[in-house]
């Protein structure tokens, strides 16, 4: 592989969980490099793991007609792509999703993603409430898939922002894919004044800023990524159990 970056020496082994933005991205790019994974294959991957991870903190047979009603609100870069998947897989799963996605990207994979969204009736809205209690009546929980680790709320533009402010506000569960979007992923600035999921699905590995993630569950969704990748960059993460695609931390 090309200069990945190694394991940060102050970290002990025995307290290694977490990757700066320095490692994921040197993770991913063994991924890609090395194994020969492809991007539409890594999102798949992570959106059925974000989905299965939403039927552990919220198995169906629990919940009301309409607690299984979820929002999925998309940003326009990977982890928006990570959403439309696991919007198709809960929609699998037999929950109701709806799907946010206030700007949208004209790159291929986002493209087909939202067209395999489509051809399941799953439905988009063209707007979401500025009425925080609308959102909290209509939907059982959201997925935050808005941002990823180093994209900046201004970089997605005005409509992304904007729902972020709302989301903020919501009284009903809150599921955020990756990191929270807002959080820095190094130092989880902004934790306090930003979002505060109840759930938190670290895709491949947790970054930095999980350790001040507070809320109910913590899963990782990284089964996918070979021993010898962990061993690299010296993560000593939960063990998978049985066929699960996902592990509690």
């Amino acid at each position: 592989m090309s200069s990945a970056a190694g394991p940060d020496p102050s970290e002990a082994p025995e307290e290694r969980r977490f990757l700066s933005t320095a490692e994921a991205a040197a993770l991913e790019r063994e991924l890609l490099e090395d194994y020969r994974f492809g991007r539409q294959q890594l999102v798949e991957l992570c959106g059925h793991a974000s989905a299965v991870a939403v039927t552990k903190a919220f198995p169906l047979p629990a919940l009301s007609r309409k607690q299984r009603t979820v929002l999925v609100v998309c940003g326009p870069e990977q982890n928006g792509a990570v959403g439309l998947v696991c919007a198709r897989h809960l929609r699998v799963f037999e929950y109701e999703p709806t799907i946010f996605y206030p700007t949208r990207s004209l790159d291929l994979l986002h493209r087909d993603l939202t067209t395999q969204c489509e051809k399941m009736d799953i439905p988009f809205l063209s707007y979401l409430p500025t009425e925080v209690q609308l959102i909290n009546e209509a939907y059982g929980l959201v997925v935050d898939a808005v941002l990823g680790p180093g994209v900046e709320p201004r970089e997605v533009g005005g409509p992304c922002t904007r729902a972020l402010a709302t989301l903020k506000l919501l009284s009903i569960p809150l599921v955020s894919l990756d990191i929270p979007s807002g959080w820095d992923a190094e130092t989880g600035s902004d934790s306090e004044d930003g979002l505060r999921p109840d759930v938190l699905v670290s895709l491949a590995a947790p970054k930095r800023c999980a350790g001040r993630f507070s809320g109910r569950h913590h899963f990782v969704a990284g089964r996918f990524v070979p021993d010898d990748v962990l061993r690299k960059f010296a993560l000593r993460l939960p063990g998978y159990t049985g066929t699960d695609c996902v592990a509690a931390l």
